[in-house]
């Protein structure tokens, strides 16, 4: 047997080293990404890498680009606040029901449903529904930290849900990232730079919308156009210095040749005298010396397609058609952009509203088997319902008082407009009568059907 030379040993060893790592090992065998390194003091998984000591400072969204004092100041842009009151004012017209799950209409009679939409009404006790929801669509939009109290009585009872300045809340996180379960406290609420209240979340609903994995505060339409909300700012604060403190006439007279400077400053107080601030003198013919002469200085334009540039985003980031803010543009266009206005910004912001108030009637209330409803009207002019009215009741897939129902109407008292009914070359004949004839036509070939079979029977037993 041939010695062994140590390098050879050496590549064999490592051979099978290799070839039990690729069989044991997800990283072994030849180019494998290798082990990865042990953690030395291995932790639970944190939802998000945060700043040491995040607890400690009491100020909320302390580490994030923009505090919720700029985000409200850039609320107030117009073109923004415009945007934010337009759709909080489609919510505000908007019906709303306390229904079962489920169910098509809200049953009145059902002491639950009763109960629940006597408190919604008046959430917090003395302000309407729709202001209220118009509070917590405000700190939504803006901030993207809408904050609800749940304020009860001694007995653990809720007697009201009170919106909370989303921008006083600051949120708490436990030594993983996540939200403390109750009855640990989740937030505390910051006044005037004082630790004011230590909530938990049986004290306080805190609900963004649009929450991401490496943030603790929400990313609300506002932030998201920051740069172009400035840009709008200084844009609008230009075109209100050339109204207020701007310097450039609309034009230059040059005085005939050989005027002295006081001539031509006599003229030119002569002039203003006579036409500044009187429109009725600027609006006659005005003889001038001769050989003077006028030359007219070209504007900047105040508006141009800069400005619709501006609209269209800030229209855009909130959901809504610019159409009021851009030059004229067509009927079919205008229309698509209100549909998709609707598809994309107020459907989603209703889906969110529903689930909070989903939220406080099943889990806060003890309603389990009840769910909140917007009464959305359809998007339909009068003229192309009517004819969809008319089509359902031709052929029998609505009732008349169904119809009426749908319009608001009082329903006839006549048994036939409760039945569907399709028209004929004889007028409205009820299905049912359809029913009625099928099955006496069944019945009648069923006894056809039994007398052929025993008259075969008959037969069978004379052959025999």
């Amino acid at each position: 047997m041939p010695d062994l030379v140590q390098g050879a040993v050496t590549r064999s060893l490592a051979q099978f080293s290799t070839s039990m790592n690729a069989t044991f090992l997800p990283s072994g065998g030849l180019f494998s990404p290798g082990l990865p390194p042990i953690p030395p003091n291995p932790q639970p998984v944190r939802a998000f890498d945060f700043p040491a000591g995040l607890n400690l400072q009491y100020t909320p969204r302390a580490y994030e680009p923009f505090g919720f004092p700029a985000l409200r100041s850039f609320a107030n842009v117009e073109l923004v606040r415009l945007a934010i009151e337009t759709r909080k004012d489609q919510i505000d017209r908007l019906d709303w029901r306390v229904k079962k799950i489920g169910a098509k209409s809200a049953d009145l009679s059902d002491p639950q449903i009763k109960e629940a939409m006597r408190f919604l009404r008046k959430p917090d006790g003395h302000t309407h529904f729709a202001s209220w929801m118009r509070m917590l669509i405000e700190d939504l939009l803006v901030l993207d930290a809408p904050a609800i109290e749940l304020r009860r009585n001694r007995g653990g009872k809720l007697i009201a849900i009170d919106v909370v300045d989303g921008a006083s809340i600051k949120v708490l996180v436990d030594h993983n990232g996540r939200r403390p379960v109750a009855p640990e406290p989740a937030y505390q609420q910051v006044i005037k730079g004082n630790i004011w209240n230590t909530l938990s979340t049986l004290d306080l609903l805190y609900a963004p919308r649009n929450v991401r994995s490496n943030h603790l505060y929400g990313f609300g339409p506002v932030e998201q156009i920051i740069v172009t909300i400035n840009t709008l700012l200084q844009r609008q604060a230009a075109q209100l210095a050339y109204f207020t403190s701007g310097t450039i006439p609309a034009g230059l007279i040059n005085a005939p040749e050989g005027w002295t400077p006081q001539q031509i400053r006599d003229f030119q107080d002569w002039m203003d005298a006579r036409l500044a601030g009187n429109t009725q003198e600027r609006a006659k013919l005005l003889w001038g010396p001769s050989n003077a002469k006028y030359t007219a200085f070209k504007e900047s334009p105040l508006k141009d397609e800069f400005d619709e540039w501006l609209a269209r985003v800030v229209a855009f980031c909130f959901s809504l058609p610019p159409t009021p803010f851009v030059k004229q543009m067509n009927r079919a266009t205008a229309e698509a952009d209100q549909q998709r206005a609707l598809q994309e910004g107020l459907s989603p912001l209703l889906a969110w509203a529903k689930r909070v108030m989903d939220d406080i009637i099943q889990e806060v209330m003890g309603f389990t088997g009840l769910e909140f409803d917007w009464e959305v009207p359809a998007d339909t002019d009068p003229e192309t319902q009517a004819k969809i009215d008319d089509i359902d009741l031709r052929n029998g897939t609505r009732c008349l008082n169904e119809v009426r129902d749908h319009r608001g109407l009082d329903p006839y008292s006549d048994p036939l407009a409760s039945q569907p009914m399709a028209l004929t070359v004889n007028g409205y004949v009820p299905l049912s009568a359809y029913q009625d004839g099928r099955d006496d036509k069944a019945t009648a070939a069923q006894a056809a059907a039994q007398n052929n079979d025993d008259t075969q029977d008959d037969k069978s037993k004379d052959g025999k």
